[in-house]
């Protein structure tokens, strides 16, 4: 019998035996708004990172030779330092996507402590994907393994992991310091798919230290193999700020925290509609999850009910 995540890697978009088993994402303080579902292979990780100084730039470069197949014990966190201004702190931040935007905040909320990650999403062929941050980095996913396969000298393939409900294997991208994993869903990606993210998506390190993504066009790309089965090139676009996918914004964000203490979520949102009431996550575990949109910017919160009445409260979010 077939089982679930069966794929061929050879050929064009048939089904393929899934290997192996793939970690669970530690993302557990991330259950807000709807960003991370139930569904999502989350745990409570075990301890929180702790914080450090602002990562220094780089270029989309691996960390190891031949794979990402060591340990790597880093936070997978951009700790900036805010200039205190008496009761409240400025961070000046950069999405995913390119946007600059100054955070004013309580600095009760100790957002730079708590350290950020970006989320973006991608739309492979009309499937849509998570690009996340391990909570704790690339440990997390290869625990210390080597990978199933090498698509390039930063991408690599790592297995799945029994009772991680819909998702299927690892594709682990290294830009400079960052991490970002790729969790395969229930139409799982096949071989020529995963070989065009691999070649086209792309990251960069800003000078302070923030990683934006984006999809290079197929003529950028020296390859043959970015085709599918007589359908033309692999399509792939970056999710837009504020699409919604599954009910949930999937667009360009920043997460801070995600362990046990609270965490906050950016999202700009063009149209700020009305905020939606929180799905399933935002009643996980009985933490409070609540967040508001103004300004073009969607606050989400969790934890602690003083500390997610004082984010979406006294969070302004300035975009430039």
């Amino acid at each position: 019998m077939t089982e679930l995540f069966d794929v061929i890697e050879t050929g064009g978009r048939r089904p393929r035996r899934w290997i192996g088993l793939a970690v669970v994402l530690v993302l557990v303080g991330v259950p807000v708004v709807g960003l991370l579902s139930s569904r999502d292979p989350m745990a409570e990780p075990a301890s929180e990172p702790t914080p450090g100084s602002s990562r220094t730039s780089a270029d989309s470069a691996p960390s190891t030779s031949g794979g990402l197949n060591r340990v790597l014990n880093a936070p997978n966190a951009l700790h900036a330092r805010a200039p205190d201004d008496g009761d409240m702190e400025v961070l000046d931040v950069v999405f995913p996507d390119g946007q600059r935007a100054e955070v004013r905040y309580p600095a009760k909320l100790n957002l730079d402590r708590l350290g950020s990650r970006p989320f973006h999403s991608v739309w492979v062929d009309g499937r849509y994907r998570q690009l996340v941050a391990p909570y704790n980095g690339e440990a997390e996913v290869t625990k210390g393994g080597k990978p199933i396969r090498e698509f390039a000298p930063n991408v690599t393939l790592w297995p799945r992991q029994s009772g991680s409900a819909s998702y299927g294997q690892v594709l682990l991208f290294a830009f400079g310091p960052w991490r970002v994993a790729m969790y395969d869903r229930w139409q799982g990606l096949d071989f020529t798919d995963r070989v065009a993210l691999a070649q086209r998506l792309r990251g960069k390190v800003t000078g302070d230290g923030y990683l934006t993504l984006s999809v290079k066009d197929t003529g950028d790309v020296e390859s043959a193999t970015d085709t599918g089965s007589g359908a033309g090139p692999v399509e792939i676009r970056m999710a837009r700020p504020g699409e919604i996918a599954m009910g949930d914004p999937v667009g360009p964000q920043l997460w801070f925290g995600g362990g046990t203490d609270g965490t906050v979520m950016l999202i700009p949102t063009p149209d700020c509609k009305e905020p939606r009431t929180p799905p399933r996550p935002g009643r996980w575990q009985g933490r409070a999850v609540r967040d508001v949109c103004r300004g073009g910017m969607r606050i989400g919160a969790t934890g602690d009910e003083r500390f997610v009445t004082t984010a979406l409260d006294g969070i302004r979010v300035k975009l430039k």
